[in-house]
């Protein structure tokens, strides 16, 4: 399809940051309507490949060791109304290809295939939009979605079925609009429009038991469908961390990071009992970043926290200080990148970052390299 596509391609060597960032180029998508998502490929450990969602469109680029971005493949899907918001990287486990899972406004989960850009499967059972993708940190076959019917769904990709429904009796009350597994996949947090954080546990018996029953279903031979596990208590929730719709949540160790619309990232102790209030230990503070469904990430190391804001300003903070109070953010910018960055995703080693607007840019930034030696 990259015939019919067309991308303009902007490079700028600038001064490198003082900090260790500079701009490399960016790409911009012939349709021009908001990239939501974008996503480093985890799984590929000689290039850097990331993927792009906006419109009906998901894009899959290369960085070059030339600082330009190459596009490799483009999946365009057949309802010109679908607008995809989240993308996530998986792989399969038999062949290795990998896959890529996208969602948005339909509430549908299309699975790619990157081989040949078609979707091999699709997923339904949302009763709206789908705001937010997860892969499980050690099982590349079980998918996490967050939507907006107030409820977070589990998938086996293997054998193509809901595992369990997180929300009903103490769920959300709103729309979910970010989730995340901690290193191990045994917790789950939740965040969306009512204010409300939540964890949800992977790791108790009625779980594992939905899991491992979803590994031996056979479609073939099954007399039903399968039926999904109804998970409507949460381990715990909290409205004490935001006064406003929580857009991102992401676990940092055994603690957590979420952000509002409050022009903050705040940093926070998850309870370890259900009776026990959250503890806040420190707010990074940013300008300019007062509207929802902007989104933050870490590296895989979990070194490096990016956010972008709504004037197209990254913010960089190295996480490795010893004391939180003293986190500063490095601030990247560019003065043709003047519109809201939407989400920003780091390269597995931490080298390279992109951003993704409002107005179909994608923008690159590579690490400096330290000075030689003489």
């Amino acid at each position: 399809l990259l015939h019919t596509i067309r991308f303009w391609v902007f490079f700028s060597f600038c001064p490198c940051n003082s900090m260790g960032f500079r701009f490399a180029c960016q790409v911009k998508e012939e349709h021009g309507q908001p990239l939501f998502g974008v996503q480093f490929n985890p799984y590929y450990l000689n290039e850097k490949v990331f993927a792009t969602v906006g419109s009906n469109r998901a894009t899959v680029f290369k960085c070059n060791s030339d600082c330009s971005i190459s596009p490799l493949q483009v999946y365009s899907d057949a309802d010109p109304e679908e607008m995809f918001y989240t993308c996530a990287w998986t792989y399969d486990a038999e062949t290795g290809e990998s896959l890529l899972a996208i969602a948005g406004a339909k509430g549908l989960i299309r699975i790619v295939g990157t081989s040949s850009a078609t979707c091999r499967t699709s997923y339904s059972g949302h009763g709206n939009a789908i705001n937010e993708l997860k892969v499980h940190t050690t099982d590349p076959c079980l998918l996490l979605s967050a939507s907006k019917d107030h409820t977070l769904r589990l998938w086996n990709l293997k054998t193509s079925v809901c595992v369990a429904i997180f929300g009903g009796v103490d769920g959300h009350r709103d729309e979910v609009l970010s989730t995340d597994f901690n290193f191990d996949g045994t917790c789950i947090l939740s965040s969306g429009m009512d204010h409300a954080l939540k964890m949800w546990k992977m790791d108790v018996p009625a779980v594992q038991k939905a899991i491992k029953d979803s590994y031996e279903y056979q479609l073939r031979v099954a007399k039903r469908s399968f039926k999904p596990l109804l998970v409507h208590y949460p381990f715990f929730s909290t409205r004490e961390v935001h006064r406003n719709y929580v857009d991102c949540v992401r676990w940092f160790g055994q603690l957590a990071l979420s952000k509002s619309c409050e022009n903050a990232i705040v940093l926070w102790k998850p309870p370890e009992t259900e009776e026990v209030s959250p503890i806040v230990l420190h707010r990074l503070e940013v300008t300019n970043c007062d509207i929802w469904y902007i989104r933050f990430c870490l590296d895989y190391e979990q070194s490096l926290l990016v956010l972008g804001n709504q004037v197209g300003k990254v913010f960089v903070w190295d996480m490795m200080v010893e004391d939180p109070t003293k986190l500063k953010p490095l601030i990247l910018s560019h003065p043709k990148c003047n519109t809201a960055i939407r989400q920003v995703t780091a390269s597995k080693d931490g080298s390279c970052l992109v951003a993704v607007c409002d107005n179909g840019t994608a923008w690159r930034w590579d690490k400096k390299e330290p000075p030689k030696k003489a």
